[in-house]
């Protein structure tokens, strides 16, 4: 709510300092949003291990606290843009540790998924919600007190993590260089197929969601002919079908699976695309992107119990913080297509495209994200020397010369034998790539036959 109201309080303060570039100088700002995320989220990622989570969440809350207190002394425009991304640089490293930090507190994956779609709804609250009580503030005391109430706020954040109960984390040590661990998470996200394709899906959201939020006054203001009151209702339209669909998605994932939940969440923002070329009246554009409301929070709201079940524990940080920036990579390069489509094209042209766009990547999703998508899968490890943080696991099963608890994290140079087996496959330091499936049955057979003759010899 607080980051609500200093949007609120940032158009007025750059009308102030712009006047009629006003609306060019908020873009730029919001670029500078964009690419703190996209650049600085999977180095925050890659690297939160090293760092105590509580202490980490608390100290961002903090430094974020007072970028916003110094908001009000803004005297030239350049300085909105250093603050903004100086903000949303520490809201990179904030937010994806958050999120990855939640299954550690929720562990049952019914309740994890009714979490998710809390979140979802409190995201749409706060985006209706947040104008009306910034319009409230403002007849008491002038914007600048609306920055202090996000200051607040990020305040009162920390005060709530640092009351929440949290384990220390796995201790994580990575293997190689400072860019291994950095890029970790990307590299990682990137060989997993089911979520190259829920990042198809999110391709998806973009298309939708930048036609709704960039191109909606246009279409109001311009085909309809409408007043400026109107344009906020079609947004309201939008987050209340997230909403409804959120608070749907528990009930309906305990009938089917995530993957048919998000395809048909990416099916419906296409269908509610595809009726906006129609030039629509006021009422069906209430309708239709009450639809598209419904689509995206179809795909986003699932995204979560995606990105646990396809890591670890200790890698979850580096695995959320990927899929924060590459989200926002997606609505960085579409914000400026589906503005540019519109204007060269115009609004039900544009719509068709971004429609087009919408079906490619669905079914680039489809041939990425498998139906016969096993958590469990046959792999062959080859013969690895190496050294880092392991406990004795069932990769680590390994004598020493003196007695080491097998729970305790040790170091040294250790060997892995070549092996085959199947077990929940992730990837991570010692899975890092994806296996193929076998094309041929007697190829399947043979890995079966190999895994049951090392289980017998370990026997």
């Amino acid at each position: 709510m607080g980051t609500g109201l200093s949007t609120v309080a940032l158009t007025l303060l750059a009308y102030d300092l712009a006047k009629e570039n006003a609306g060019a100088v908020i873009g730029f700002a919001l670029a500078c949003k964009m690419i703190a995320y996209v650049v600085f989220a999977p180095i925050i990622g890659g690297l939160a291990h090293r760092f105590p989570r509580k202490p980490f969440l608390i100290s961002m809350d903090v430094l974020r606290a007072g970028v916003v207190l110094l908001m009000p002394f803004v005297t030239q425009v350049w300085q909105i843009y250093v603050l903004i991304f100086v903000l949303n640089l520490f809201s990179a490293g904030f937010k994806p540790v958050f999120t990855a930090t939640i299954p550690d507190i929720i562990t049952d994956e019914e309740e994890y998924t009714k979490a998710l779609s809390l979140s979802r709804v409190a995201y749409d609250l706060e985006s209706l919600l947040s104008p009306t009580f910034a319009w409230l503030a403002l007849l008491f005391f002038s914007y600048t007190g609306l920055f202090v109430s996000n200051s607040i706020a990020f305040g009162v954040s920390a005060i709530l993590i640092a009351m929440t109960s949290l384990t220390a984390g796995v201790t994580v040590q990575r293997i190689g260089t400072i860019w291994d661990e950095i890029s970790f998470g990307t590299r990682a996200y990137l060989k997993t197929p089911r979520l190259v394709g829920m990042l198809c899906l999110y391709v998806c959201v973009a298309c939708a969601s930048s036609m709704v939020i960039v191109n909606t006054v246009v279409y109001i203001r311009e085909n309809l002919g409408m007043g400026e009151a109107d344009v906020a209702i079609p947004f309201a339209a939008a987050g209340l079908g997230s909403m409804i669909a959120a608070l749907s998605l528990p009930r309906l994932l305990e009938r089917t699976n995530d993957r048919s939940v998000m395809l048909s969440g990416g099916a419906i923002m296409f269908l509610g695309l595809s009726l906006m070329a129609l030039s629509p009246s006021f009422v069906f554009v209430l309708a239709i992107w009450f639809i598209v409301g419904v689509g995206w929070s179809l795909v986003q709201t699932p995204a979560g119990r995606i990105l646990v079940r396809s890591s670890n524990e200790n890698d979850r940080s580096a695995y959320f913080s990927a899929q924060f920036a590459l989200s926002h990579a997606c609505w960085l390069v579409m914000y400026p297509i589906a503005g540019q489509l519109v204007i060269q094209m115009g609004f039900e042209n544009a719509a068709l495209v971004l429609a087009g766009i919408i079906v490619v990547f669905l079914f680039l999703s489809t041939q990425f994200w498998s139906v016969q998508d096993d958590d469990s899968l046959v792999h062959r490890h080859e013969t690895l020397s190496h050294d880092h943080a392991h406990v004795h696991d069932e990769h680590h099963a390994h004598a020493h010369a003196q007695a080491v608890a097998s729970n305790n994290p040790h170091s040294h140079v250790h060997t892995h034998k070549m092996i085959m087996h199947k077990h929940r496959f992730v990837v991570d330091e010692h899975h890092m790539f994806w296996p193929g499936l076998p094309k041929k049955k007697d190829e399947q057979e043979s890995l079966q036959h190999g895994i049951k003759r090392q289980s017998d010899t370990q026997r």
